[in-house]
């Protein structure tokens, strides 16, 4: 299916590895302009090798500051991917005040502050007309959820509450954004064998017990997810926004 994605400019965050960096090679490839976001430099000049013409902003979301200095002069974008997470897993009852607040910092506020840049015009920088607003331009949002946002998985209360969050962000911000002719959506996908989802998910017996909700049978790829995303930031979806999208081979429904 041809996307129609060619000539536009997005944003991806936590783009240096997994479900970020797979997005960003399938938008360069789809000939959009891309400006990566990462908190890793070695990722990000791999990823200009392996992608020329990509624009890197090596910065951490969890820094509200930082990130505000950092973006400031990005420019206008079209399409946003917010992908930058972290899942820190406790339990409940040693759950401590450091992983939550950089949880919710990167997963959760960091979306709100990146969408706040790339479709509004921030005067303290003078961006003039760049925002989407500002431009009256149609855009499109994609925010990297998770099934967790809907099942209750052990060890991830502050993880799942996150995307929960998320979830109900996403159709706050389509609410709003909607009548500015811009689309917002996530995707909610199940384990996906990234770096993070191989450090938290690599012990057999504790797959299985995932495994065996998924009908499935198995757990994601990236290009799977990248899949959805793409779609959603295309035209091809022109009518679906504050939707949340399982890519999860049926564990939702089991």
């Amino acid at each position: 299916m041809e996307l129609g994605l060619a000539g536009r400019r997005a944003l991806v965050t936590g783009a240096g590895k997994g479900i970020g960096r797979g997005t960003v090679q399938a938008l360069h490839a789809a000939g959009v302009q891309v400006v990566a976001v990462s908190r890793t430099r070695a990722d990000l000049d791999s990823l200009v090798r392996e992608c020329p013409g990509v624009e890197p902003v090596c910065v951490d979301l969890g820094d509200w500051e930082a990130t505000e200095r950092a973006l400031g002069n990005v420019g206008p974008v079209d399409l946003l991917v917010n992908n930058a997470g972290v899942a820190l897993l406790q339990p409940f009852l040693e759950v401590t005040k450091e992983a939550y607040d950089t949880s919710f910092n990167v997963n959760l506020r960091a979306v709100l502050q990146v969408s706040q840049f790339c479709v509004m015009l921030p005067l303290q920088f003078q961006i003039v007309a760049r925002g989407l607003i500002a431009r009256g331009a149609p855009g499109s949002i994609v925010n990297v959820s998770s099934q967790a946002s809907q099942r209750a998985i052990t060890n991830h209360s502050v993880y799942c509450s996150t995307k929960g969050a998320m979830d109900m962000l996403t159709k706050a911000m389509a609410l709003e954004l909607g009548p500015h002719k811009i689309r917002v959506n996530a995707v909610n996908p199940t384990v996906v064998m990234t770096p993070m989802g191989q450090a938290n998910w690599s012990n057999p017996q504790k797959a299985k017990t995932m495994l065996d909700r998924i009908p499935l049978g198995r757990f994601a790829e990236v290009e799977n997810v990248v899949d959805i995303i793409l779609f959603l930031l295309s035209d091809r979806s022109s009518m679906t926004t504050g939707s949340t999208v399982p890519v999860d081979g049926g564990f939702l429904a089991s």
